[in-house]
């Protein structure tokens, strides 16, 4: 389960999430939907333990993110908006470089990794520096990376970006089968296609509040009733 309570985060001039409380039960694929700058990202960089919260509390599994950092952190796996890390290592020297943060045990990986790279078909690539990476191949290899210690819960931002038709849909299997297993797929997202393929739940939040939370039927009944809500609909598909 994941908990965010009365969570806060400001900066000089600005509240970029206010107050916001979310209760994700496992078990749920949970779309996160927001225009550029509504707080997703910083959200998600709180409940990883990037950025510190002002007010508020996370708790991810019934450990809490401020006290209990590590253990955590070791029950999540996060793929970043942004996949330009590691630039200069290999593809396998990046995966290995993850199993040994998270004490991934050898005879693991070496059936993980390979399994895990040629669904994604960037298997023959391993021995290239990830520098030399087309950005979908990036995407790939990160998501890889967060998949190789098994994590209950998952917090993807933006997670199929870059990514081609038969890496998406086996990206959406495998999001699908991680829930069925009772566990939780968090993720952030523009593209509404996706959000309502997917999607067991969903949140919307604008200027650091969450202004809608519930199932897809619940949202296009909101969205048909509410004004305000349609707007924000309209806003979201025009920055898809």
């Amino acid at each position: 389960m994941i908990e965010l309570t009365n969570l806060t985060k400001t900066y000089p001039g600005k509240t970029a999430v206010q107050s916001l409380n979310l209760t994700i039960p496992d078990g749920k694929i949970f779309g996160f939907l927001g225009p550029n700058g509504a707080g997703k990202s910083t959200t998600i960089k709180m409940m990883t333990g990037i950025l510190p919260m002002d007010g508020g509390s996370i708790q991810l599994n019934g450990k809490d993110i401020s006290k209990e950092s590590i253990a955590a952190k070791k029950s999540i796996g996060y793929v970043p908006d942004r996949s330009d890390i590691f630039l200069r290592l290999k593809g396998i020297e990046y995966l290995n470089f993850i199993a040994d943060v998270y004490d991934v045990p050898k005879e693991v990986r070496e059936t993980k990794i390979p399994e895990l790279t040629k669904q994604f078909g960037i298997y023959d690539a391993l021995d290239d520096h990830i520098q030399t990476y087309s950005h979908g191949m990036k995407q790939k290899i990160v998501v890889s990376g967060v998949l190789l210690h098994d994590p209950d819960i998952w917090i993807l931002d933006e997670p199929l970006t870059g990514l081609d038709p038969k890496s998406s849909y086996t990206l959406k299997e495998m999001m699908r089968e991680h829930a069925e297993k009772g566990k939780i797929v968090f993720f952030s997202t523009h593209v509404l296609e996706v959000v309502e393929q997917l999607c067991d739940e969903v949140a919307i939040i604008n200027q650091g509040k969450i202004q809608f939370q519930g199932n897809m039927k619940e949202m296009k009944q909101q969205f048909k009733e509410d004004d305000n809500l349609e707007r924000l609909f309209l806003e979201l598909t025009q920055n898809g």
